[in-house]
């Protein structure tokens, strides 16, 4: 199936099978109606259509990575719901609709993310057609760059950033782990579900940082710049929380700048993968096109 001819029959897809985990899901009610909640019918699916797109650069068929995107999707969403929480950003909407913790409480939203971030390894494991090996590296790679070298490191680094004045170099530290970490995530398990490794890995992890930062560079402008209503969640809360952004370091115009600098050097690095990978290029000027 191709990625791009085929996207919206993909994101149904992805969709479908996000739902069936849940109905196949036999916790306590409460607990999957808010892992539900904030899963199903939510998000633009980014992640998971970079894994499925990568599977099929590689030369993959992309239904061999479905289990992956899923899991990564999984891992995404709870990354939100435990971002929103009062400890954290304190945000009362999340994808157009009350936040996790608001809709059920802060006990039971804690839980659902952490729900869904161990449910996703054994998605993840349970995918068909992809080798032992493939699998294993996949499992290794999805908890390294999701951990604490990965998303946990960064969201920590950004935690303790608020109300301080941090270079720019830090800045980009703490984003390669929070934003770019689980981006890379999406990208490698694509690769591995198509039994690719090696110089196309390489590339993918290339892609993955460059995409990612732009991807927050567009996020620091939208909280500025964008609609609340468009965007299924409040703007002005980094403002709220002090916290530092490619805005508040560079000013809108050099921020624009950068993103779109970031943008060309993601293309730039899937030559190797020649006319597959049509869709991920088309994917990084798509998201520019956000803010330019």
């Amino acid at each position: 199936m191709n990625v791009k001819d085929n996207q919206k029959e993909l994101l149904l897809t992805i969709e479908n099978k996000l739902a069936e985990i849940l109905g196949n899901c036999s916790a306590p009610k409460v607990l999957v109606d808010a892992m539900r909640h904030s899963l199903l019918d939510a998000g633009k699916r980014v992640r998971p259509m970079l894994t499925l797109a990568f599977c099929e650069a590689g030369g993959g068929d992309v239904n061999n990575a479905l289990n992956a995107a899923c899991a990564v999707e999984m891992i995404h969403t709870y990354s939100l719901i435990h971002d929103d929480l009062p400890c954290m950003d304190n945000d009362d909407f999340r994808r157009g609709k009350p936040s996790c913790h608001k809709a059920f409480g802060e006990a039971t939203a804690l839980l659902a993310g952490d729900a869904l971030l161990t449910m996703a390894f054994e998605v993840l494991m349970d995918s068909d057609g992809v080798p032992a090996d493939m699998l294993l590296a996949s499992c290794r790679e999805l908890a390294h760059l999701a951990g604490e070298y990965g998303m946990i490191g960064g969201q920590v680094i950004d935690l303790q950033s608020e109300g301080k004045v941090i270079s720019l170099s830090e800045l980009m530290a703490m984003h390669k782990g929070k934003t770019c970490a689980l981006i890379e995530s999406a990208c490698v398990l694509g690769c591995l579900s198509a039994g690719k490794d090696g110089a196309e890995l390489a590339a993918a992890r290339e892609y993955a940082y460059n995409l990612g930062m732009a991807f927050q560079i567009v996020d620091d402008i939208l909280d500025v710049e964008g609609d609340p209503l468009l965007l299924g969640k409040p703007v002005a809360s980094d403002a709220q929380n002090s916290k530092n952004t490619y805005v508040t370091l560079l000013g809108i115009d050099k921020a624009r700048e950068e993103a779109a600098a970031y943008t060309d050097r993601a293309m730039g690095s899937l030559s190797i993968f020649g006319g597959r990978a049509e869709f991920l290029r088309e994917f990084a000027q798509k998201l520019g096109k956000r803010i330019f």
